[in-house]
């Protein structure tokens, strides 16, 4: 039997302080997070928020005609529905599972009354979506001024971060619609880092062989997005 989820394995419930602890907890609901799951859609309004425990939720740009582009990825550190608390109640772009797992949610109303205490709930999620603006910005500086090699790097490191363990369960299908780029620049592009002896690919297995080597061959784009999130989000768990 597999042991129960635990709020303190997302990044942002574990910086609660002990208070707003007491009073998430008995109302955070387990939920599967299945591959290709929509979590939200654009321009729906939320009606809940989720924390993702060993799961990678995707956000999308669409466009009309069906095309999207990932503008960033949230995991173990994160919250998915920033735009509930932002007072926007809904946002243009999608959330969809990109990595199986399993994570906690929140009714929409019960986080809009956090929110609204004002108190150290207010602080940290704002120091929280400031990081996401962080990743947004530097993806979109990315995909304009990097090369495909450097983007899959940098995706790949980004997802390593948010899960246990050094594996991925990616079709290269999907890996093209989160980078908006075509399913054969994506093949081409892993074939290099699986001959470079970054990674191991097979039937949408990524094996991550040497994470040092990856770091090495991105761009500065990790770096910034990383070192933005360990400055804004403590990892210690606050007391």
């Amino acid at each position: 039997m597999a042991a129960p989820l635990d709020p303190l394995d997302n990044r942002l419930l574990a910086t609660l302080p002990q208070a707003e602890r007491q009073r998430w907890w008995p109302a955070l609901e387990p939920v599967e997070m299945p591959l290709g799951q929509v979590l939200y859609e654009s321009g729906r309004t939320l009606s809940h928020v989720y924390f993702p425990i060993n799961a990678i939720v995707s956000l999308l740009y669409v466009m009309e005609n069906g095309a999207s582009a990932e503008i960033a990825v949230v995991g173990n550190e994160g919250i998915v529905g920033i735009s509930l608390f932002m007072g926007g109640e809904s946002t243009p772009s999608r959330a969809v599972v990109q990595s199986a797992g399993q994570g906690f949610r929140l009714e929409a109303q019960l986080m809009k009354d956090e929110f609204n205490r004002a108190g150290p709930v207010l602080h940290l999620l704002l120091r929280y979506t400031q990081a996401l603006i962080t990743q947004m910005s530097q993806t979109a500086a990315c995909n304009r001024h990097h090369s495909l090699d450097q983007q899959l790097c940098r995706w790949l490191l980004l997802s390593l971060d948010r899960l246990q363990g050094s594996e991925l369960v990616m079709t290269q299908e999907l890996i093209a619609n989160m980078l908006g780029v075509r399913r054969e620049g994506v093949t081409e592009g892993a074939l290099k880092l699986q001959q470079a002896g970054l990674i191991r690919y097979a039937r949408g297995h990524i094996s991550v062989l040497d994470r040092n080597g990856l770091e090495k061959r991105t761009c500065e784009c990790y770096a910034v997005v990383k070192t933005e999130y360990d400055r804004l989000l403590p990892a210690t768990t606050a007391t």
